[in-house]
């Protein structure tokens, strides 16, 4: 049975497979019963020393957190023809599957790129959601940044926004007026990467400012779920095409 949207109801979203993702932002999720999706990418991955191997991806998945797809090459979906981002969508499908992982459900565009052709190709390869960034309703800022909330009743589920962004440039102000936007229907989408992120400080966050982001979540009351979770609600059911 779907359910009506609450205010207060936030997805909160990974990028990249950092390795902080499992060490140190995982624990924290559990403890106070957060869901939560990260986005894996294989280019990324190669890198095991600052960022998951794919049993530590495999154990965030058997621990009830969803596994979702950012390609195999982190390459601007923009300039990728529909085969190539198809393959590049497939590759992350059969490095789950082989590490027993649930098959990906909802997609995430590397770099916030998007267009309306490469959303088109997302929807053929089976997804019933995909996250952006904040562009175009809000100026990209490479440091982070606010965004608009999530409305299924005019933003399309393959091009769901982010209506924050931690990073250098977001403060708990920033945290406060993305889950302010919360209500009506609408769904604060939170976008995060390392916690810290040692590679790439345009998107890093502290783990003692990510601790205070997550239990002002819990004494807000939020409800924190996956993005895959919104498929529970009937307002984004009516959206997805069947």
């Amino acid at each position: 049975m779907t359910e009506q949207i609450p205010d207060g109801l936030v997805c909160l979203t990974f990028d990249d497979g950092v390795k902080s993702q499992h060490t140190v932002a995982a624990p924290l999720l559990e403890e106070l019963g957060f869901g939560a999706t990260f986005y894996i990418c294989e280019h990324f991955l190669e890198n095991q020393e600052r960022y998951m191997t794919w049993p530590e991806v495999a154990d965030l998945d058997a621990r009830g957190f969803e596994i979702g797809n950012h390609t195999r090459h982190h390459t601007n979906v923009t300039t990728q023809s529909e085969a190539e981002l198809l393959s590049d969508i497939a590759f992350i499908d059969q490095r789950c599957a082989a590490h027993g992982i649930t098959k990906p459900t909802t997609f995430c565009y590397p770099g916030y790129n998007h267009s309306a052709e490469a959303a088109a190709v997302v929807g053929s390869h089976g997804f019933s959601l995909a996250r952006r960034g904040i562009a175009p309703e809000c100026p990209y800022h490479r440091e982070g940044g606010r965004g608009a909330a999530y409305d299924p009743s005019r933003h399309d589920p393959l091009l769901i926004p982010s209506t924050g962004v931690p990073g250098p440039a977001y403060s708990f102000d920033d945290l406060a007026w993305s889950v302010d936007q919360a209500t009506g229907g609408a769904v604060c989408v939170l976008t995060l990467h390392g916690v810290p992120d040692l590679d790439h400080p345009w998107v890093h966050t502290p783990s003692d400012t990510f601790e205070r982001y997550m239990r002002y979540l819990q004494d807000r009351g939020c409800k924190v779920i996956a993005l895959r979770d919104l498929m529970a609600y009937e307002a984004v059911r009516a959206t997805v095409s069947s």
